[in-house]
């Protein structure tokens, strides 16, 4: 792509999307980042952020549309932003199920029914969703999570076949857990007094956050994508993790259900 292109990476103000934005700054993309505080953001650098709260309709069209008016074209889309939540499912309050599906699902959904039409203008377009390796298994006390990235993920399957006659292209990438603030800024359902979940859930709740604290480094995944944007026939999904957590992936499609299951409770110790 001419210049190497421009991309739009969303939520890229920390964590994920900051290290992939500023690896693909220095690659020589012209590279704009969504927050929706970007007056909060110092030392963005080669960077240029847009506001935009992909939860909301007006929002995703306003930044898609100021981009377009200083690039007159969207080249590569990472559909970055998302958010954490843990609880157990029977506790959940619904409100709080549906504000993180808005972000990880319907979010990601906006922000592509917003650029496909400048992208099937321009004969071209690459979008990544970042989906997640829990979104390919029910995790205890991460269902909610897990449902939201793998319905993007299903819907990436049917979607990449629907752009295919205009040249745009689409995949998932799925990471495992890295070394960023995401456990900060989870939404932790509050349990019931005298909850019977109590104790197994704060059991795997430290797991959780031990496992992104001992996490790899971020910019981990900002090499996997750029590998992945260099791909003129891309795979449907893709997965960047530890050992352990790519090899869970392939447990998961060969081993029956019920052993697959007796694994995941052992791990979680349930």
């Amino acid at each position: 792509m001419k210049n190497k292109g421009v991309v739009l990476i969303t939520g890229a103000s920390s964590g994920l999307g900051e290290a992939t934005a500023n690896f693909l700054a220095g690659k020589g993309y012209r590279v704009y980042g969504t927050s929706r505080n970007p007056s909060r953001i110092s030392g963005a650098g080669a960077v240029r952020f847009l506001r935009m709260d992909v939860r909301e309709e007006a929002s995703v069209q306003e930044a898609v549309a100021e981009l377009l008016r200083q690039e007159g074209r969207i080249d590569i889309l990472i559909n970055n932003a998302g958010v954490g939540i843990t609880g157990p499912l029977e506790e959940t309050p619904h409100e709080a199920c549906l504000d993180a599906m808005e972000t990880n699902f319907h979010g990601p959904l906006r922000v592509i029914r917003s650029v496909v039409p400048a992208m099937r203008k321009q004969g071209e377009g690459f979008i990544v969703n970042i989906t997640s390796i829990a979104g390919y298994m029910g995790l205890p006390y991460r269902g909610v999570y897990s449902a939201g990235k793998s319905a993007l993920g299903i819907a990436t399957e049917a979607y990449r076949m629907e752009l295919r006659s205009f040249g745009i292209l689409m995949c998932t990438l799925a990471p495992g857990d890295y070394s960023t603030n995401i456990a900060a800024g989870r939404f932790h359902s509050p349990l019931r007094e005298n909850s019977p979940y109590r104790e197994t859930y704060g059991n795997s709740l430290d797991l959780m956050n031990d496992h992104v604290d001992s996490g790899n480094d971020p910019m981990e995944v900002a090499r996997k994508i750029h590998g992945i944007l260099q791909k003129k026939n891309p795979k449907v999904h893709y997965a960047v993790g530890s050992p352990m957590q790519r090899f869970s992936l392939s447990l998961k499609r060969l081993l029956p259900d019920k052993i697959f299951e007796r694994l995941l409770l052992k791990h979680y110790k349930l």
